[in-house]
């Protein structure tokens, strides 16, 4: 005991408090609020009981980050209520899969917001599709700042849902921000490992040492002023020889189901990290102390056909009580961007409203 008070005396000692109050910024975070009409956005339905808004705030590292509002027409602004974040799918934007979420649990009652992380949609960052873990979890964070000052939002019942790999991103904003007080993944991802080992551990050591050659190799020419090249991402063509798994995300981001292109970016660039950052995520490990976010309850929802399947059941396995994976029968990975007769809502609905 004498030893650890010790490390807390000195960790005091290091990081001190008298510098918070020195530097400390007088003048509050910008915010913006704007409703909007939902009619000019092709790829989700939002329901006549809702009002939607755009928001701007900034995340800690003062970068505007973008998001959709909704707010059930029944409110009351003498009220407090429960708030989800809803991340959207690696390489999308929040009109792809995330706004679904976010409309469809707000029928439910909630206030919910949908947001664009870093470097991608309408949120700030350059060069666009970069890769920044760390920033991506920040936003979940930054997220859960605007909500939480908001009158009408009880900042006690903040909850996240993460889709694909926001499901890792909001994973590691969880370890770390006990404000997030229940947790949501639905055909996640675990970018990290997904980077490091491929699916299913198809990936060799000398395969990932390669990719890291090439993205080094490309940072010269990125510094020399030269041109940014993009990797990954969805095939823009199919044909018979075309992977299933790029032809399940072809028929989400390649056709008018799920094809959306911020007005900031390039058809040809949806989906496509940068070549130069993306092996960032080799050191991204969500999953390391994911118990630690015990007692908060964590919910993994998979299709029980996903490609993706073995990141929820790892990190389930992984993370402490209490926890539930939940599987939907017949359900492929990206089926659960959007296909609402699959979605679980009733169940995401019982989840929220039991832990917030």
């Amino acid at each position: 005991m004498k030893k650890l008070i010790m490390i807390a005396a000195t960790s005091l000692l290091f990081f001190g408090e008298a510098p918070a109050q020195k530097y400390q910024n007088s003048k509050p975070t910008k915010t913006e609020m704007k409703q909007i009409s939902p009619d000019e956005f092709a790829t989700f339905k939002v329901s006549n009981n809702l009002i939607m808004y755009r928001v701007v705030f900034k995340n800690q590292y003062n970068m505007d980050v973008i998001g959709h509002l909704f707010i059930p027409k029944s409110f009351n602004k003498n009220q407090k209520y429960s708030a989800i974040i809803v991340g959207h799918p690696m390489g999308a934007v929040k009109e792809q899969s995330a706004d679904v979420y976010a409309s469809y649990m707000a029928e439910k009652g909630f206030v919910t917001m949908a947001i664009d992380l870093s470097f991608w949609g309408e949120s700030a960052g350059e060069p666009r599709n970069a890769v920044l873990p760390d920033v991506y979890a920040e936003d979940f964070s930054a997220a859960a700042d605007f909500l939480g000052t908001r009158p009408f939002i009880d900042r006690e019942r903040i909850g996240i849902i993460g889709v694909c790999g926001s499901g890792s991103f909001a994973i590691s904003a969880a370890k770390i921000d006990p404000r997030l007080k229940a947790i949501a993944t639905v055909s996640m991802y675990d970018m990290g490992s997904a980077s490091r080992n491929g699916l299913n551990q198809s990936q060799t050591l000398e395969q990932r040492k390669e990719t890291q050659k090439q993205a080094s190799e490309q940072r010269y020419i990125e510094f020399l002023g030269g041109e940014t090249k993009y990797v990954g991402g969805t095939t823009h063509k199919v044909d018979e020889n075309t992977d299933p798994i790029q032809k399940e995300f072809f028929e989400f981001y390649r056709t008018p189901r799920g094809e959306y292109t911020p007005k900031s970016s390039s058809p040809l660039l949806t989906t496509h990290p940068t070549l130069s950052s993306v092996v960032k995520f080799n050191n991204f490990y969500p999953f390391n102390d994911i118990k630690t976010i015990s007692p908060r309850p964590m919910l993994f929802i998979t299709g029980d056909q996903a490609h993706s399947k073995e990141f929820s059941e790892d990190a389930y396995k992984k993370a402490a009580e209490p926890k539930e994976l939940y599987y939907i029968k017949g359900a492929g990975h990206v089926d659960l961007y959007d296909k609402t007769d699959l979605i679980p809502f009733d169940k995401l609905e019982s989840f929220f409203k039991e832990n917030l």
